[in-house]
């Protein structure tokens, strides 16, 4: 995957992932129609940015609160010496652990988790606490959910 000066994307690139990012279930026909190209100019389009490495997956939003999880955290985590590798599997391999980031500063791991209790959230914690030192952050709100970055 190259990574391209924001200048390799044209107008009609961004209109096109502007569309997609509102409605990635959009038809090509849509999609297209959006863009002020033919499908087929549109297709093409969207092969190369994929080439690119522009758009690596096409995907859905879902709302955990509609599954059941009407809590989320942010976790700062700080592996204990020696756990980073243990800590990180750990993260992997909870399903509740839908985000996370390996960070510079004094914390190792950003993470969002989703938790359908308290107990629950404790749970889960003590599993990472047993080899890291943990801070967490109940989510009240997220005024600003994931979008892209400027386009132009």
């Amino acid at each position: 995957m190259s990574v391209l000066p924001n200048n390799d994307l044209d107008d009609i690139d961004r209109r096109l992932l502007e569309a997609l990012a509102a409605d990635a279930r959009m038809s090509l026909k849509e999609l297209a129609q959006a863009a002020g190209l033919s499908s087929p100019s549109a297709g093409e389009r969207l092969r190369r940015l994929e080439e690119r490495g522009v758009i690596s997956a096409f995907t859905v939003d879902i709302d955990p609160t509609a599954l059941g999880y009407p809590l989320q955290a942010i976790v700062r985590v700080r592996p204990l010496p020696g756990q980073l590798h243990v800590v990180e599997r750990i993260i992997r391999e909870t399903p509740e652990f839908v985000e996370c980031d390996k960070v510079t500063g004094d914390d190792c791991f950003v993470a969002r988790l989703v938790v359908r209790s308290m107990a629950q959230l404790d749970t889960i914690l003590d599993k990472v606490a047993e080899k890291a030192e943990t801070s967490t952050s109940m989510v009240k709100a997220s005024p600003v959910k994931r979008r892209l970055p400027p386009l132009s």
